[in-house]
């Protein structure tokens, strides 16, 4: 019998042997059944058929250490395929052992644990132990290295809060010279501002910002580059509150540094006669504030000797301890509308900033009847600096916080901060801002554990009016991964953080953007070593 198919795979004919011309002629139906789909499917079985055989040729060619390219997708692909998974090659002993709790004793009970990776391995080449051991001896050198790490990294948490919490010697040392300079010369003693100019303190027209710091050379940048960067000098009233030790040191200074045409004042806390009179919320809180702090979780020493907890909780925990978190010159701010009754509009800058651009056209921005114009901190490429929210400040797992509030809100900025005076007056936020750093107090800081932020955040809830964040750039005494085109192109560049730019600890690429307005020809910066690094 012979078999004939004709070259369109459509018809097949069957020739008897005999040599009969009979034939059967099969017609294939073209929609229920193709050959030629018979044809190709058994060139693409043939094809798999060679690969499989590839796959495991290679595969017994390369044993079972070794493992090439191709033996090792057979190795992966062929389960698969079957339904089955790899059982792992890891002997269940090591997971045993690693799983079993290890002590602090009996790390340091074992004299000779490995120092090093290279120390371990050369351990095992010589010794040739068995699964158990192995995993002994690699738990204890892991255990080992991260005792010493947290150690490390606790100790310099530790460092790092005493130098941002002292005050450098070269700061002192400028405290005292302008004092000395206040005493003796009548120069440095000039009512600030000059007689004529004192009714455009409370001149709407004018471009009304405040300052609240005990830093003279902090203040003097913040001061310089606000009035150098401004299209209209002239129109800017820049109002500096100080506290009572540091009040003669900055007259001192800007009486001999003045900054015309821009209009500067000087200003102690005593000079206010609200702050004088009676009680004031944010004085008795801050002395019951200080008296909880100074007792907080046993002090610095006991927040360091905690073993059990994390580095970052202790870091955060030493971060409450900061001086500058009792400073009046960080709750004053809530008292704004107060100190200053004759303005509508301010633009409250912290001391920690530089100025890069003309800010006046904040007064343009329409808040909408909102109090604190502010930027956002959850949104941003920084995902460090720029992710946070309620939940980064408050305590939601009190009752009183989950109660009132949500934990995914978006957070706002301290810093730069516009306040619309004349909207504040209608509101009861002061009120509020002090209710809850009572109750704070009262929970023995459960409610939050620093700053002045956090209280802020609420006191200003449903009051805040987003600015674009053009205006306000965050991070630089966090991090130095800042990008230094980013900061440059920012309007207002914030050093919040313990790495202030007028500390050894600050970060040597982004110091220069403050150093650039700090004169270091003059003779009280020159006389007190104040260097640009």
């Amino acid at each position: 019998m012979q078999l004939h198919i004709s070259p369109s795979l459509r018809h097949v004919t069957v020739l008897p042997s005999k040599g009969v011309r009979e034939f059967i002629k099969v017609k294939a139906g073209s929609r229920r059944f193709s050959y030629r789909t018979v044809f190709y499917s058994l060139l693409l079985f043939m094809f798999l058929l060679r690969f499989a055989f590839v796959l495991t040729a290679v595969d017994t060619i390369d044993g079972d250490s070794k493992c090439s390219n191709i033996g090792c997708l057979g190795k992966r692909l062929g389960p698969r395929i079957m339904g089955r998974r790899h059982e792992s090659t890891v002997p269940q002993v090591i997971y045993q052992v690693l799983e079993e709790p290890l002590s602090e004793d009996e790390v340091e009970a074992d004299t000779d644990v490995p120092q090093t990776l290279e120390d371990f391995i050369a351990e095992m080449k010589n010794a040739r132990p068995d699964a158990r051991t192995f995993a002994v001896r690699l738990k204890s050198m892991v255990t080992l290295l991260e005792q010493r790490t947290r150690t490390a990294k606790i100790q310099e948490y530790l460092y790092r809060h005493v130098a941002s919490s002292s005050i450098p010697k070269q700061l002192h040392c400028l405290a005292l010279k302008l004092a000395n300079e206040h005493s003796n010369n009548a120069n440095a003693r000039l009512q600030l501002p000059s007689p004529e100019l004192v009714p455009a303190l409370v001149d709407n027209s004018f471009y009304h910002f405040i300052l609240a710091s005990d830093n003279v050379l902090a203040a003097s940048v913040v001061a310089s580059s606000l009035v150098q960067n401004t299209l209209h000098p002239e129109k800017i009233v820049l109002h500096i509150i100080t506290d009572r030790k540091t009040f003669s040191p900055m007259q001192a200074w800007f009486s001999l540094h003045p900054l015309s045409p821009a209009i500067i004042e000087v200003k102690g806390l005593h000079h206010f006669d609200w702050l004088t009179k009676g009680k004031v919320p944010v004085l008795e809180a801050m002395e019951k504030d200080q008296k909880v702090r100074s007792q907080f979780r046993g002090g610095s020493s006991a927040i360091v000797s905690n073993n059990t907890e994390k580095p970052y909780v202790i870091a955060a925990k030493l971060q409450a301890l900061s001086p500058k978190y009792n400073s009046l010159m960080n709750h004053i701010r809530i008292h704004l509308p107060e100190l200053f009754p004759s303005l509508n509009k301010v633009v409250f800058l912290d001391d920690d900033i530089v100025v890069q651009t003309d800010l006046t056209p904040l007064w343009d921005i329409d808040m909408g009847g909102k109090v604190n114009g502010a930027v956002e901190t959850c949104r941003g490429e920084d995902k460090f600096v720029m992710s946070k929210r309620l939940k980064s400040y408050l305590n939601f797992s009190h009752p009183l916080i989950a109660k009132h509030f949500k934990p995914d809100e978006c957070a706002w900025a301290y810093g730069m901060n516009i306040f619309d005076l004349e909207v504040w007056r209608k509101t009861n936020i002061s009120l509020t801002y002090h209710h809850w750093v009572e109750e704070n107090l009262k929970s023995d800081l459960s409610l939050w554990q620093l700053g002045t932020l956090p209280p802020a955040l609420i006191a200003f809830h449903g009051h805040v009016h987003v600015i674009d964040p053009f205006w306000h750039m965050l991070g630089l005494g966090y991090q130095d991964n800042t990008s230094i085109e980013d900061a440059k192109n920012a309007g207002v560049i914030h050093f919040n953080g313990r790495a202030k730019p007028w500390l050894d600890i600050a970060f040597p690429k982004l110091r220069p953007l403050w150093t650039k307005y700090v004169d270091f020809s003059d003779k009280f910066v020159k006389g007190c070593h104040i260097r640009a690094s």
